[in-house]
């Protein structure tokens, strides 16, 4: 807020216009504001701002929650929204971010296309304390991988650049996963989209794998390599909330509402694979 009038000058302005100014800057530079002086402690905390602040859809977002919650004022309605919010009958996980309030959602499980998820020999539907859902997806044995999700362009942030992570992890059990790599890709409308490779396997474990593929398989790893999209061979990463994720791709969520398509897919290998729990797809704000 540097550059901008003293106190004094701004007591000779309504709270209400200092309050318009206010909702033109972010959530963080108003809560930052309201150590500048008590006009602007006061203009900080005003509807007028918050308003601002928040999704255009708000009303509908809250509607959907599982949970009816009350609030007293629109920051305080923002800063519960800045939390994990079940949404849809627990299929979706929706909060905004803090710095900016743009929105993120979690498509559960249950809300993604995973091939003969339905069929009890291929996959088991589980509940885990650790998850913020009902259900998580538990790959028994199969040789065919194929996870998809969909979301609408118009359910995010407009003019914000988004980025697509499979939220899973890999139990003490699992096999075949990381045999070969999977086919990642995310694609927006009728554009063509981008594919490229990411291996079910956490980072450190990545170095060691590949050393000792090429000592014992050789040439027959490359061979099976070769099959799939070329790709710089993503690996899972640990997240905050105790799972994994593996980033699916980015995607600009422009003003026109068309459908991002996010997908993992190994069905080239033809070998079984087992142990891989799926919570859902995140899709978030990528900077």
């Amino acid at each position: 807020m540097e550059g901008l009038m003293d106190d004094d000058q701004f007591k000779i302005l309504p709270e209400g216009c200092v309050s318009t100014i206010l909702s033109f800057t972010s959530p963080q530079d108003a809560c930052k504001s309201s150590l500048v002086s008590t006009i602007f402690q006061s203009a900080a905390d005003s509807d007028i701002v918050w308003e601002r602040f928040l999704p255009i859809d708000y009303q509908d977002i809250v509607s959907k929650s599982n949970v009816p919650f009350k609030f007293s004022s629109k920051k305080e309605l923002f800063l519960h929204l800045c939390n994990s919010l079940l949404i849809d009958g627990g299929r979706k996980s929706f909060r905004i971010e803090k710095s900016s309030g743009k929105k993120s959602f979690i498509l559960s499980a249950r809300d993604l296309h995973i091939t003969w998820s339905n069929e009890p020999q291929y996959w088991h539907w589980a509940s885990l304390p650790e998850s913020r859902f009902s259900e998580v997806a538990v790959l028994r044995t199969m040789s065919w991988l194929e996870i998809v999700g969909k979301i609408e362009t118009q359910m995010l942030s407009p003019n914000t650049k988004y980025g697509a992570y499979l939220i899973l992890k890999i139990s003490e059990r699992s096999y075949g996963l990381d045999s070969m790599p999977s086919e990642v890709s995310v694609k927006v409308g009728n554009n063509q989209g981008s594919t490229t490779t990411a291996y079910l396997r956490l980072a450190q474990e990545h170095a060691r794998k590949q050393q000792m593929e090429r000592l014992f398989y050789g040439n027959r790893t490359e061979r099976l390599k070769s099959r799939v999209a070329e790709g710089d061979g993503k690996v899972a990463s640990e997240r905050e909330d105790g799972w994994l994720e593996i980033e699916l791709g980015e995607f600009f969520s422009g003003e026109n509402d068309e459908e991002v398509k996010m997908s993992l897919m190994e069905v080239k290998g033809h070998h079984l694979k087992g142990g891989l729990i799926i919570e859902g797809i995140e899709v978030r704000p990528k900077h």
